[in-house]
């Protein structure tokens, strides 16, 4: 057996090791606790990039962690299988080797973030954890798995937003988020649970290749939708997002957007690998679209108005979220509607996968650079800034470069994916393109408004001993600029590579199941 045939447990070993290790590395001081953060998180990286090359090359890999004998007989007389399944077509590979690009860059942000800081033992172990819950929700083949990664991120999460618990808003923000995550974990929970009971199994393929599209099944995907959709922050279920992307570290902020769209994630392979895109009705379409319309516009709306400038930017991650949601819900009814419209469809889904990856990387960067100014200037309120473009000439140009991407503006990145997104819908109803760009057009309005108060404006007498952050700031923000630009230089060489695979293996309902069926059933 290859050394690479065991990258799928790799991806989640190097941070779960690290996690463990870090309070016995602590022991040997501040360098060997952050080198080992950065190691992690770079090998983890390298890892979920080798696995993309190998998923991309030879196809979806099956990995069994346990028992390969499907019915294994327990001391009760019980059959069960026992055993772990991890499974990484070209979508879930990609999602993983987008999630670890916001990990590195959230770690070799930190290194001088939260230099000074007590606890850092804490703080790299949760992060590391909270590595290991997303990447796990991206490759698991498994529901009750899924529902077990999605836990481990939760209550990394939760220590990780309220690390600051000398401020109230923190652990407000905390709380908050663990009640809202809990009670979507449960009914979670008891989806899973009702599948399980009914299919006697809670592996996707196994209970995909069995499902019958009846009553009960269709509770149980309004249950997962309506859950999913929560831990993704979309409107009317975003109440815990801004709070606790503000109030969190910008280094954990910029990790929580990578575990966000692995909810997301979860959301879509429920709805196509699992039940398929002809569900038989177009009502969990049109909901996700509604609840992508409504996210896209509430969000950017309640953006515009605020001063702070991390929940300012917690409300622009609701409204983007609106947009994949937009895209996955016009590809799954165009697709199950056989009107000829398929390749309108498939354009939707290949905008929505395409927003997932652009979306982490200039959010990330986002908040990276609302960290930024918070560590040279102790503000987050806007109005309490002005004249920083003098003083931080190298963050201001990455801040541009992120915000032009999230405005949608040529010919950056988040361009290409809301243009395949807006001809998609159109085809649909322009209704609904027409609320899309006019979400653009307030987005573009609101990091003008940002710019020109915090970068440009008047120099305030209190920043006038303000210098440019830290070499280890500038390159964690450095890393996601250079994605950015990257893939903003070379788009057809991004689609055609990473997102037109990622969109067809998700599509592949069949492919899906035979792969995993064939692997390791």
């Amino acid at each position: 057996m290859n050394w690479t045939d065991h990258l799928p447990a790799l991806l989640l070993a190097v941070p779960l090791l690290g996690a463990f290790v870090t309070p016995l590395v602590s022991l040997g001081g501040k360098m060997l606790r952050n080198t080992l953060l950065v190691v992690t998180t770079f090998v983890t990286l390298v890892i979920a990039f080798l696995l993309w090359k190998d998923v991309l090359v030879s196809g979806t890999a099956v990995y069994v962690m346990g028992e390969k004998v499907f019915n294994l007989t327990m001391p009760s007389g019980m059959k069960l299988p026992v055993r772990i399944i991890l499974e990484a077509d070209a979508f879930s590979a990609f999602m993983a080797l987008c999630g670890a690009i916001a990990s590195f860059a959230g770690a070799l942000f930190s290194l001088n973030y939260m230099e000074g800081f007590s606890g850092m033992k804490r703080y790299v172990s949760l992060y590391c954890l909270l590595t290991v819950g997303m990447l796990g929700m991206t490759i698991t083949g498994d529901l009750f798995n899924f529902f077990v990664f999605i836990e481990i991120a939760s209550i990394a999460s939760f220590g990780l937003i309220a690390f600051w618990r000398d401020k109230a808003e923190a652990v407000e923000a905390s709380f908050k988020y663990t009640l809202v995550s809990q009670v979507a974990s449960m009914v979670l929970l008891l989806a899973f649970g009702a599948l399980y009971g009914k299919y006697n199994a809670l592996n996707i393929a196994a209970i995909g290749s069995l499902l019958k599209f009846g009553f009960m099944e269709k509770i149980v995907l309004v249950f997962i939708v309506a859950s999913l959709a929560c831990k993704c922050g979309a409107f009317p279920m975003h109440m815990w997002l801004p709070d606790s992307y503000a109030e969190a570290p910008s280094g954990v902020s910029c990790l929580l957007v990578a575990v966000s769209q692995a909810s997301l994630y979860g959301l879509v392979r429920v709805c196509f690998s699992l039940y398929g895109v002809t569900m038989g009705a177009s009502f969990i379409p049109w909901v996700v679209i509604l609840l992508g319309l409504a996210s896209m516009f509430f969000g950017v709306t309640m953006a515009v108005v605020q001063h702070d400038i991390k929940r300012l930017m917690g409300y622009h991650s609701v409204s983007q979220v609106g947009y994949m949601l937009l895209g996955f819900g016009v590809g799954m009814l165009v697709l199950s509607d056989a009107k000829g419209m398929a390749d309108y469809g498939f354009a939707a889904i290949q905008g929505g996968v395409f927003h997932m990856f652009n979306y982490t990387m200039y959010k990330a960067l986002l908040f990276l650079a609302a960290g930024s100014l918070y560590y040279t200037t102790g503000k987050r309120d806007l109005n309490d800034m002005g004249g920083l473009a003098r003083k931080m000439p190298y963050t201001t140009f990455m801040f541009v470069i992120a915000a032009a991407a999230i405005a949608g503006l040529p010919p950056f990145n988040g361009f290409v994916s809301k243009l395949l997104i807006y001809e998609s819908s159109f085809a649909v109803h322009p209704s609904l393109a027409a609320i899309a760009l006019i979400s653009s057009v307030l987005t573009l309005a609101s990091f003008v408004k940002v710019f020109q108060t915090a970068f440009l404006g008047p120099e305030q007498n209190a920043f006038l001993s303000v210098r440019e952050v830290p070499s280890g700031m500038l390159a964690g923000m450095g890393v996601l600029t250079v994605v950015i630009l990257a893939v903003s230089l070379f788009p057809s060489i991004t689609m055609s590579y990473f997102v037109e695979p990622a969109s067809k293996a998700l599509v592949d309902q069949a492919g899906y199941i035979g792969a995993i069926m064939g692997g390791g059933m």
